[in-house]
């Protein structure tokens, strides 16, 4: 009898799987504040199964009938509950407004892990910015902007990130600067052209404290700035920026070098984005020219660019488009002063003279899959061109592309993983000579959140690396194991990171981070021979790439007065690199007669393995936005405190090339202080800055010596007590569409150096008229 019945039942329940018929969901999710429709949220069928809102914001959903409870949601917005009885082959329509989290600062950023999250979720350090700033300010070039972000200093055009970096002349970096995720480091030295991101089309920009190279590679050895560019909106929307300023009389009158009036400088910054149909559009441009504050040192620039976006209707979730910039730049290039009493006239009399041309273009195709896939592939060719009249011109392109998939659960678990090919190819004459490298990885990361407290995040790559016909080899340890390696000279470099973020109260997250980092050396930096203001730059063609790690601890702790919200973090970090690169002074060339130049002395500068190095310290952290009764106050601010160290120094040999005789890592600032405060009431704003940096004391001994730089060491002597810069602006909003501003940078009007010999600008005046259409 059992052996009957046994059959009929799992007929029976079969057929009663296939009674239940088919039912309908369908819908659009928005932002109850903007209006706009939302990418990514996701739709729960009763804490199990669902899907995502696509390019449009749109779902479609095939259910069975019945009784269901749905769940809207999406990182930063209040959960909303629906319960429906759908009938048979029914089709609900189902629209939802979901309202921002009012608890927490309502931050989300998509660097730390490629995917959207609450700024309090992550696992490493991490600041934001937001365009208002840059606009409020009137920043025309976005190293002034990442300057103003506790624990990053910008060098003479290189940002360092707690220290990690000191000056290198313009050739590498530990920092690895993307736009919209992808790399834009030039192929010959491998640095930022700040002046060539679109500032007029800026949606946020992300800063990541730390190794990062487990998941964006090479050069995130110190960190990562991400660039986001901004897209169209379902309101078309328009903003020109006008802008002037004029620099005015430093203190001492000895360094005026003008007689017919103040230099000044102008500019305008063109913005439009508007959807048509599926097609978003976005363009902007920007026209800009400078007198400069030192002679000689003119800028005149041009830069467009254009974001399209293709949402097709029929393939749902496929979007389709291209970004693309282009800038010429034509200046002086100022490098040397001729002494403390004439700093702001070159040495020798003269600049390089140059004419630049940058351009990328980034076309990308995205696909969202029914089951909470993602599917990206993108590519960007980056071309710079360099013209000038002192015989150092080249040519230098970035071919990069990119797959990447990722893969949402409803468990809470993120998958995200890649591949990556990035070919460089370097023209030049005499300065670089040409070059070809080709970089091959892959990486993995792996995001989980336990009981819905715990946030874990692992990662892995592999790097293959080969400059011309030379492969990088290297022997593979475990982790800081270096007793014995896993494998020996393997053309693959692993790079392995692991995060945890605890919320162990209701606005308190306890994080703890730990990855490894690595940068291979630019072209600049192994064949670069040149001479610029007097300065030798020699060539080092044995060099070898350096490695690192940077772990932390920290927490971050939600706070709130009124209706103003932020957070306050405070983090203890510890780095270390092995075979560190640095440019370093020395005897690299055989003296000859007449033996009066440094050329003829064959002394200049050349990147070297200095060693290992280790750097730590304490961060600390305030932002936040929002209402304080009837005034609104935005604010930034921090301090960091570093202690760089190399760990191998040799007293005998090394103390006498630097200025400290000590093992402290050159062109640091120990203790440095960031602040912006802004407030708001009615028509009415105000706001300050203030960017602080304790004195360099290190640097190489040779900017010291009276007879290549006379009165360098007095100077410094005199001026060693750090700086402190304030900056102040205030504006009116003289229409409902239309707002001037008076913008007063380095208000006391102080004197001060970045690098050796770069005397920094005086005080600056300036008017911006700023349209929002």
């Amino acid at each position: 009898m059992k052996k009957i019945l046994t059959p009929l039942f799992f007929i029976q329940a079969i057929g009663s799987l296939f009674s239940q018929q088919a039912a309908y969901i369908k819908g659009k999710i928005s932002d109850t504040k903007t209006k706009e429709t939302i990418v990514g949220a996701s739709v729960v069928l009763d804490n199990s199964s669902g899907t995502t809102t696509d390019i449009n914001g749109s779902y479609f959903y095939t259910i069975t009938s019945g009784k269901h409870k749905l769940e809207y949601k999406l990182v930063g917005y209040k959960t909303q509950v629906k319960n429906i009885d759908a009938k048979e082959n029914d089709t609900l329509t189902l629209d939802v407004v979901l309202e921002p989290d009012s608890k927490e600062l309502d931050v989300v950023v998509v660097s730390a892990g490629r995917f959207e999250q609450k700024l309090g979720d992550v696992t490493v350090s991490m600041e934001v910015l937001k365009p208002q700033l840059i606009e409020n300010k009137s920043i025309q070039s976005i190293e002034n902007a990442v300057d103003q972000v506790p624990g990053v200093n910008v060098i003479d055009g290189q940002a360092n990130i707690r220290g990690g970096s000191g000056f290198s002349y313009g050739a590498g970096s530990r920092v690895l600067l993307m736009v919209d995720e992808m790399p834009m480091l030039t192929a010959d030295a491998g640095d930022v052209k700040w002046t060539a991101l679109p500032i007029e089309n800026c949606e946020q920009i992300e800063v990541i404290k730390g190794a990062s190279s487990a998941l964006f590679g090479s050069s995130a050895l110190n960190g990562v700035i991400n660039f986001r560019t901004a897209y169209a909106k379902d309101e078309p929307e328009t903003k020109i920026n006008i802008y002037g300023g004029f620099y005015d009389r430093p203190k001492r009158t000895e360094l005026i070098w003008w007689q017919d009036g103040n230099p000044t400088y102008s500019g305008t910054n063109i913005y439009h984005a508007q959807k048509i149909k599926q097609l978003d559009l976005v363009i902007g441009a920007n026209a800009y020219t400078d007198d400069g504050y030192r002679k000689l040192e003119t800028e005149q620039r041009y830069r467009a660019n254009i974001n399209l976006r293709y949402r097709f209707k029929k393939i749902k979730g496929l979007s389709v488009g291209v970004n693309a910039n282009t800038i010429r730049t034509k200046g002086g290039l100022f490098l040397i002063w001729v002494n403390p009493d004439s700093a702001y006239y070159p040495t020798g009399g003269d600049l390089s003279h140059y004419t630049t041309y940058r351009t990328n273009v980034d076309p990308f195709i995205t696909y969202y899959t029914k089951k909470d896939g993602r599917h990206t592939l993108r590519s960007r060719f980056y071309r710079t061109k360099n013209l000038n009249n002192t015989n150092q011109e080249s040519t230098a392109d970035v071919y990069y592309t990119e797959y990447q998939y990722q893969k949402r659960f409803k468990n809470d678990l993120v998958w995200t993983m890649g591949a990556v090919y990035n070919y460089n190819e370097v023209r030049s004459g005499a300065m670089y000579g040409n070059h070809f490298s080709n970089n091959i990885s892959g990486y993995l990361q792996i995001d989980k959140k336990f009981f819905k407290k715990l946030n874990v995040s692992v990662g892995l790559r592999g790097e293959y690396f080969k400059t011309d016909t030379v492969e990088t080899r290297e022997d593979v340890y475990l982790l800081l194991d270096k007793s014995k390696p896993l494998a020996k000279q393997s053309k693959v470099k692993p790079i392995a990171r692991i995060g945890l973020n605890y919320q162990a109260l209701k606005a308190t997250y306890v994080r703890a981070s730990f990855g490894q980092g690595f940068r291979f050396p630019t072209v600049a930096e192994r064949f670069v021979r040149t001479s610029a203001s007097g300065l030798e730059i020699y060539p080092n063609k044995n060099l070898t790439p350096e490695t690192g790690w940077s772990a932390e601890i920290g927490i971050k702790q939600g706070v709130r007065m009124g209706d103003w919200k932020g957070f306050v973090d405070v983090a203890a970090f510890w780095t270390e690199y092995n075979n560190m690169m640095e440019f370093t002074f020395g005897q690299y060339a055989t003296p000859k007669p007449p033996y009066q130049t440094i050329a003829d002395l064959g002394i200049g500068f050349q990147s070297q393995n200095i060693g290992n190095t280790r750097i730590v310290g304490i961060d600390f952290s305030v932002m936040g936005e929002g209402n304080l009764g009837p005034v609104t106050m935005t604010t930034l601010l921090g301090y960091t405190y570093i202690d760089p160290r190399q760990t191998d120094f040799d007293l005998a040999t090394d103390s006498a090339k630097t200025t400290t005789k000590n093992n402290l890592l050159k062109y640091r600032y120990q203790h440095s202080g960031k602040a912006d405060i802004e407030f708001g009431y009615k028509k009415v704003s105000l706001g300050f800055s203030m960017r602080a940096n304790s004195f360099m004391e290190n640097m190489d001994s040779f900017f010291e010596d009276k007879t290549f730089f006379p009165g360098m060491k007095e100077y410094r002597a005199e001026h060693n007590k750090g700086d402190a810069i304030f900056d102040g602006r205030i504006a009116y909003q003289i229409h409902k569409v239309a707002k001037v501003s008076l913008i007063v940078n380095n208000v006391f009007n102080r004197e001060y150096v970045g690098r050796p010999a770069d005397m920094q600008p005086p005080r600056v005046f300036a008017m911006q008229l700023t349209v929002k259409l």
